[in-house]
């Protein structure tokens, strides 16, 4: 029976095989405009939402500061592709090498861009947490890139792992091309291994997926008490200019809008679980509570799995 089939096979195979030697290589990702927040700083707001055919991949917040002696980029994206064009728009407007690149934590949407970066600079020193050094050995890198290809049906193809080479840690200041960076960690936050970038000179602080600003992503790594710490650090910089790792740049009314939900939905959480409600049963009193977020791309996606979270965190810290 099965030789009967055996040319089928075949041609299902060789149609695989040609699929796989097409998708090696995923579209050019389209310039987006570098909007400038500060002196010499720049971020290219993605679109919101999730990894899509239509974003390819592109979804955060890429920035990039110009120094006296080269360039230092903070999350240049999702892919190889993305990362090409960052590039392209920091050429616009300088000549000089990339001469570091940061990555804010864990998720792929963030770091796989390092490869474009790497490729076009050989020599450049890439940093993240000692943590997502140890996750990216774990495999969490590579999970995550075959999510982006599947929700992007390929457009990221050709996009292998570059993970940071050097580790940062909480309170490290430096300067690196010009450009001096403060390292801000909170243990347990968004990935629990986020770091917030501050660049003291222009009171700019690069925030990481620690805050969205009119998106709801999703907090299965994160804890809402490491969460609301790290806002509330960030909150206790100089900064006046905060980039969030979705979403718009803007001034002390990001990181509190943020927080303002996190310290919401958690209390509420925690009032209903008192009065004996199960999550299910909460779930419609805590959403009618959060309506200045129904807005929000994706809240009603990501919404009850919060709550459903924070369940479990307010029933941990009881016992």
């Amino acid at each position: 029976m099965l030789i009967r089939y055996l040319p089928q096979l075949l041609f299902f195979s060789i149609l695989l095989s040609s699929y796989a030697i097409a998708g090696e290589r995923g579209p050019a990702v389209p310039d987006y405009p570098a909007d400038r927040i500060a002196d010499g700083v720049y971020v290219i707001h993605g679109p919101l939402g999730v990894p899509s055919v239509e974003n390819q991949g592109f979804m955060n917040n890429p920035g990039f500061v110009i120094g006296d002696k080269g360039v230092v980029v903070i999350d240049p994206g999702s892919s190889v592709q993305t990362g090409e064009m960052v590039l392209r728009q920091i050429r616009k407007l300088s000549d000089l090498p990339v001469v570091a690149v940061f990555n804010t934590h864990i998720h792929g949407d963030h770091w796989f861009a390092n490869q474009a970066i790497r490729e076009a600079f050989p020599d450049v020193a890439i940093y993240g947490h000692e943590e997502m050094r140890r996750l990216v050995e774990k495999g969490d890198g590579k999970a995550f890139l075959a999510t982006l290809m599947r929700m992007t049906e390929g457009a990221v193809a050709g996009t292998v792992e570059v993970p940071p080479d050097r580790s940062t840690a909480h309170g490290d200041e430096m300067t690196i091309g010009g450009v001096t960076l403060r390292i801000h960690y909170e243990a347990k936050a968004h990935s629990h291994s986020d770091i917030m970038i501050e660049l003291p000179r222009h009171k700019v602080l690069f925030l990481g997926d620690n805050v969205l600003s009119k998106r709801m992503g999703r907090m299965d790594h994160a804890t809402f008490t490491g969460n609301i710490a790290a806002i509330e650090r960030a909150l206790g910089t100089r900064a006046e200019v905060f980039v969030p790792g979705h979403g718009k740049t803007g001034g002390r009314e990001v990181p509190e809008t943020y927080l303002t939900y996190l310290r919401t939905l958690k209390s509420e959480v925690a009032k209903h679980y008192e009065e004996g409600l199960s999550d299910f049963e909460m779930n419609p009193l805590i959403i009618e509570g959060l309506r200045d977020f129904h807005d929000w791309v994706d809240f009603q996606r990501n919404v009850g799995r919060h709550i459903s979270l924070a369940y479990l965190e307010v029933e941990a810290e009881l016992f």
